[in-house]
């Protein structure tokens, strides 16, 4: 296997050294139906794990760059190992960016940053409050990374006297509440297409105490900890380039891997093989293209959102609004690319426990993410039209 974009970076260094381990794990993980143990301890060894930690979390405080390199050099190498990355390490990310400091001496420091997390953040349950924190109950589905994961995220609403919070008009307090494995149940459910070595279980709460220190405010942008610009952009622009990245990781494993098979691949009653044939080359040119022209949006919307809040600009709408087109946009390329390269490479590509076959079950359950949807591009559209000032959750 050839990987034609290689980027520099402290931390896509860290990922790029998993690249054996990770080949040879991806079918035990897929069986398990979570990451192997092997490729959770090398991702600590390593230190990618809290490698997007703020420093004083044990973390490297990547830009975005480096984020998105590093997300897509992990999708490369196996779906469900990309997908762990976008899951665990933003988690961790927000956890050690914006807890109290109370939370965070007993989360983070008490553990000497040994923490790995991972869940849900949209906010499926509710909190009702009592004396020092909240009384937590819900359900929550596909939390991701959370097979091996010590400490599980859980959004939920603030609940006073029964009565949802507002922080303002038209706009209700959610919150993220940090919770020990030991205190939630796991409803398991994972039985999917793709993504089978995720640990992305169902899961709930009932009547947990969660004392106010274990939580924060899902679109915070103020850290606590952390002095690159990424915490102060808050969760979702984090978010959305994961997801961005993650595609664009998992489409170019086939693309790579379709023009290696190509020239040693002969269809049916086909004298040339597959590189011989123009259709082929028009199509790899084309969708390569594509690829990196999604790659490089991705890059542009991002590192340009990041240079405004490192020059003490606000993070406006716009540019939010940009970046989550971007990830939308990337989604629906890498989509099409993978669609393309599992059709060229024929029979190769359905045979269980390929790369290609893997990558295509992974993309096409990866890409039915609602935080990529055809929503958000119209929430985004709404803005650069005009129609609206603002789509909080962009």
């Amino acid at each position: 296997m050839t990987s034609t974009t290689e980027a520099s970076g402290r931390v896509i260094a860290l990922a790029r050294g998993m690249r054996e381990l990770v080949q040879d794990q991806a079918g035990e993980s897929e069986r398990i139906r979570t990451l192997t143990d092997a490729i959770v301890d090398e991702m600590w060894a390593t230190g990618l794990m809290s490698a997007f930690n703020p420093a004083v979390a044990g973390g490297l405080e990547p830009s975005f760059t480096e984020m998105i390199e590093t997300w897509i050099e992990m999708a490369w190498q196996d779906g469900s190992f990309g997908w762990i990355g976008i899951a665990n390490l933003p988690s961790s990310f927000a956890a050690a960016s914006y807890l109290p400091d109370d939370g965070f001496a007993e989360v983070f420091a008490a553990h000497d940053n040994h923490v790995t997390m991972g869940g849900q953040f949209f906010p499926n349950g509710r909190g009702t409050t009592v004396a020092g924190g909240y009384q937590l109950s819900g359900s929550w589905s596909f939390g991701s990374g959370i097979g091996h994961s010590q400490y599980i995220a859980t959004g939920f609403f603030p609940m006073d006297n029964g009565e949802m919070r507002w922080v303002s008009e038209g706009l209700p307090d959610m919150r993220v509440a940090v919770v020990p494995r030991a205190e939630i149940s796991f409803d398991d459910g994972w039985h999917v297409q793709g993504l089978k070595g995720t640990g992305s279980y169902d899961y709930s709460a009932k009547d947990v105490f969660v004392p106010q220190s274990r939580t924060f405010a899902l679109f915070v942008r103020k850290p606590r900890r952390g002095s690159s610009p990424a915490t102060r952009m808050g969760l979702m622009p984090v978010t959305a380039a994961g997801h961005a990245s993650w595609a664009l990781g998992v489409a170019k494993s086939m693309l790579d891997d379709v023009a290696e098979l190509a020239a040693t691949k002969y269809r049916m009653s086909d004298m040339a093989s597959l590189a011989g044939r123009p259709t082929f080359q028009k199509g790899l040119a084309h969708h390569v293209a594509a690829w990196r022209a999604a790659r490089l949006l991705v890059l542009d919307a991002f590192s340009t959102a990041e240079a405004a809040v490192a020059a003490g600009e606000d993070l406006t709408p716009t540019l939010r609004a940009d970046m989550r087109a971007a990830a939308v946009f990337a989604t629906d390329t890498s989509r099409s690319c993978a669609e393309w390269a599992h059709l060229v490479a024929g029979t190769s590509s359905i045979r269980e426990g390929s790369r290609l076959e893997r990558a295509f079950r992974d993309m096409y359950t990866g890409t039915q993410h609602a935080f990529i949807s055809e929503k958000v591009a119209m929430d985004c559209a709404q803005i650069w039209l005009g129609l609206t000032e603002d789509h909080f959750g962009l």
